[in-house]
């Protein structure tokens, strides 16, 4: 009697590739987790909505490698007052019930820093915005708090889109960019959507793209 050993070696080859992808995924998350430990968070009242909010970041820098979307180490956490970039990334608490509000506004007052690192690319992009808008939403839900930001904020809502889609998928965030679109900076997340080819020609012209 032969003997057909094209099975086993089928089944040897399938179990090589999942150690393979085991191995990959375990070095992910080895390298989140030594990461996660190099951020340093601070609560601004040590109440229980920042000691939870503080809890749940913590988990998704352990869960995702966010180290390609990070470039300020420190983060404060205020219940009092909207997220922010500078001087210090702060962070509110009102996204405990979503994991994904929350590292897409992490990613998105990370990606101020990186845009403020390249201050000359940014101007360059904006004043490409402003041929492309000439008149853009000031304040209110709608736009940002003067017109430089509204632009400086279809630059980084952009790259947020790009971040939370390596980071989360697809679905995911296009249900995040949903949200946003309804909530705050109204019309820049509904044109980041909306122009996203058009938009994501200026950032990549002024090397604004995160590699």
């Amino acid at each position: 009697m032969k003997t057909d050993h094209r099975g086993a070696g089928t089944h040897r080859k399938c179990r090589g590739i999942r150690f393979v992808a085991l191995q990959g995924v375990l070095c992910v998350l080895f390298a989140a987790s030594a990461f996660a430990a190099e951020i340093e968070i601070r609560l601004q009242h040590d109440d229980e909505a920042e000691q939870k909010t503080r809890d749940q970041l913590q988990r998704i820098l352990h869960q995702y490698d966010l180290k390609k979307w990070t470039f300020t180490e420190k983060v404060l956490i205020d219940d009092q007052t909207i997220p922010h970039s500078h001087p210090v990334l702060t962070l509110h608490t009102r996204h405990l019930r979503s994991d994904d509000q929350l590292l897409s506004t992490y990613v998105h007052e990370q990606l101020h820093w990186w845009l403020d690192q390249k201050i000359d690319h940014t101007r360059a992009a904006e004043d490409e915005l402003r041929r492309l808008y000439p008149k853009v939403p000031v304040g209110g839900s709608d736009g940002a708090r003067d017109e430089e930001s509204t632009y400086l904020h279809l630059i980084d809502c952009y790259l947020e889109m790009q971040a939370d889609r390596e980071l989360m998928g697809n679905d995911r965030t296009a249900q995040v960019m949903k949200f946003w679109a309804g909530d705050h900076y109204k019309w820049i997340y509904k044109t980041v959507m909306q122009d996203e080819v058009m938009i994501g020609e200026v950032v990549k012209k002024n090397g604004l793209e995160v590699k």
